[in-house]
């Protein structure tokens, strides 16, 4: 099971970045918006969606003055409650898409032919330099003595 969070690790770190700009540029861009517009639709502890709707689509591209009044007091407890749905809407998301990316076992990704997963007697025996290619980096000497004898496994096809 290591091997799967391993590789999806590895295989994902620059969405793991994409993802943590997009982030903050949504936090800046939608999230203040809708703490301004959520606290200026809320008289008397009443929400009004309709005015909600109007304040929305008014702040939406004033991001200076988002960014002002989201740190004053009546704003930050508002801004930080959305902030935490946001997050978590995003996290969910990308548990998701982590989950989805994960190998389905030891050997995807692994180019078939390749001797990359092989251990042990080939070292004895091949060269990574010259003779017959057998694989990438690896080649049947042509001048060893003794037993040179390989199995190769696979479709051999003449057209």
């Amino acid at each position: 099971m290591n091997y799967k969070i391993e590789r999806t690790l590895k295989k994902s770190k620059n969405v793991i970045i994409i993802v943590a700009v997009l982030w903050v540029l949504l936090s800046i861009v939608l999230v203040s918006p809708i703490t301004v517009s959520i606290v200026e639709a809320t008289e008397n502890g009443i929400f009004d969606f309709g005015n909600f709707i109007e304040q929305m689509f008014s702040r939406i591209t004033n991001i200076g003055y988002n960014l002002g009044k989201i740190f004053t007091s009546e704003y930050i407890g508002v801004f930080w409650k959305t902030e935490g749905y946001f997050s978590m809407l995003l996290l969910i998301c990308a548990a998701i898409g982590f989950v989805k990316s994960m190998p389905k076992n030891e050997y995807t990704d692994i180019e078939h032919g390749s001797s990359d997963w092989a251990t042990g007697e080939q070292y004895e025996v091949l060269d990574k330099k010259k003779g017959i290619l057998l694989a990438e980096n690896h080649y049947l000497p042509v001048d060893k003595r003794g037993n040179t004898n390989v199995l190769v496994v696979g479709r051999f096809r003449f057209w």
